[in-house]
């Protein structure tokens, strides 16, 4: 018999790294069984580069992300990693960082573990960057896509850019998602590739033809020599140029894959099942028919967005901006209310004690609409807290009502009726916020009119192998 396949699959979130060794396992009911796996928070956060920015400028350390990459891979069996055939990748969607091409690394060689480190990098400027206003979107042109072009994507934050830092743009001639990056890296490309899962996310990009709207781009003075070119997900991008940690040199990498299609990869087993995720932000993913093609141009105010998928398929997706982002900076305000009042403490005993109390609290007349950061259909829509009583002031009364309104929330987006009529049965839920509280896990299972199952908090990066494990083993087969 041939040896199973094992394939390494890495996501490259907001907040942490994720890293999963998957091998085929025809005997088990998944197919597969996950032989190990790592998650390294990347603490990457950093001032913007540019003070034109402003406050609500979000921006990563490219050197942080890599730092925690790496040590994920070392933390990974090394006999695990000597049998990896080939190397899928996920990451956090619609942000952009420029490097020089040929320069975007440099390889440290004969140590104990091959590892790369960022050279001629940006920073990321993340999906949560808020940039660029209302007033400065509606000056863009508009797509020729039924996609919406909103701050934090790939192409506004060019647009934003070409305008306020031009000088900033001339450093640099190639560009992509931070995943994008690590696959350039790996495998030394001459130009960064992207899947059309990646580059819908960053606006302006025709799903149906699979090409950039050059022309509009080209007409608006849009540098379109940074427009990475265009893959099939789950395709090869290239091979590693360079033995990596016990990884050896020549190993097949995939082009990169959105964190959000790649987590529903892991998950989705049916098409009846839909598909939760609550990490930093939100979303509800189900799978449309083949042969659906969304209307072909964009709605402002549609809460929901259809995402390409595989194999020209799409999902529709209600991706909500406030998840566990929101819970951490309920923590944060907290933790800085103590310490105005002279009291230190951590912001992990916070959390778990404000869990805690509102396990305790099973109920709630509080309701708090959390939307802090708005959403991408209501950029302007700000968190609200409502019918207040003397009664429901405990912690416990509030941490209950803020994860509800996160839940709730969602449902305004993409109500559950609907979920019904595309006719779902069961709703598959995972993400690091959802794993570590027990109560948001409850709120799910009130609101959904599902049977409701929980995952795991690799399902990323588990998709990411698995979808290029998938595509393997069928060409075996064929």
């Amino acid at each position: 018999m041939a040896a199973p396949s094992v394939t390494l699959g890495i996501d490259l979130g907001t907040t942490s790294v994720k890293a999963a060794v998957v091998e085929d396992a025809p005997g088990d009911p998944s197919g597969f069984v996950v032989l190990a796996s790592c998650v390294r928070a990347a603490q990457a956060e950093v001032a913007a580069q540019s003070a034109a920015a402003g406050p609500q400028a979000q921006e990563q350390d490219v050197n942080r992300i890599i730092q925690a990459l790496n040590e994920c891979l070392a933390a990974l069996p090394q006999k695990q990693l000597r049998k990896v055939c080939a190397i899928g990748v996920s990451g956090q969607m619609h942000g952009i960082l420029f490097w020089k091409t040929g320069q975007g690394c440099e390889w440290t060689e004969g140590g104990a573990a091959p590892v790369f480190k960022p050279r001629a990098v940006s920073h990321l400027v993340t999906w949560q960057d808020g940039r660029c206003s209302s007033g400065f979107l509606a000056s863009l042109p508009q797509p020729e896509s039924h996609l919406n072009v909103a701050t934090g994507f790939g192409c506004a934050t060019i647009f934003w850019l070409l305008k306020n830092s031009p000088e900033f743009l001339k450093s640099y001639d190639a560009a992509g998602t931070i995943h994008d990056y690590v696959v350039a890296m790996l495998c030394g490309l001459p130009r960064p590739l992207m899947s059309d899962q990646n580059a819908a996310s960053w606006g302006y990009f025709n799903t149906r033809s699979q090409t950039w709207n050059l022309e509009i781009l080209r007409a608006s003075g849009f540098p379109i020599h940074l427009l990475p070119d265009i893959a099939e997900p789950a395709s090869v991008a290239g091979r590693t140029s360079h033995a990596w940690f016990e990884i050896p040199k020549g190993t097949q990498v995939g082009v990169a894959l959105g964190d959000l299609q790649a987590s529903v990869y892991s998950c989705m087993a049916k098409r009846t099942d839909a598909v939760l995720n609550i990490s930093t932000s939100v979303q509800l993913a189900a799978s449309m028919p083949s042969g659906f093609q969304p209307a072909q141009t964009p709605d402002p105010a549609a809460p929901v967005a259809y995402f390409p998928y595989f194999d020209r398929t799409y999902l529709a997706v209600a991706a909500s901006l406030n998840g566990g982002n929101v819970l951490a900076t309920f923590v944060h305000m907290l933790v800085q209310w103590m310490a105005d009042l002279g009291l230190e403490v951590e912001e992990s005993t916070v959390y778990s004690r404000m869990i805690q109390a509102a396990a305790r609290q099973k109920d709630t007349c509080l309701t708090i609409t959390p939307t802090v950061l708005g959403e991408r259909h209501l950029p302007d829509q700000l968190a609200s807290v409502t019918r207040i009583s003397s009664s429901d002031l405990s912690l416990g009364h509030v941490t209950r009502a803020l994860c509800r309104g996160i839940v709730q929330n969602l449902h305004s987006m993409l109500p559950f009726q609907q979920l019904k009529e595309w006719g779902i049965e069961r709703v598959v839920s995972s993400g690091s916020a959802l794993s570590r509280n027990e109560v948001l896990k409850q709120e799910v299972q009130r609101a959904f009119p599902f049977l409701v199952t929980f995952g795991q908090d690799v399902d990323a990066a588990v998709g990411a192998a698995l979808a290029l494990l998938q595509r393997n083993l069928n060409q075996k087969k064929s």
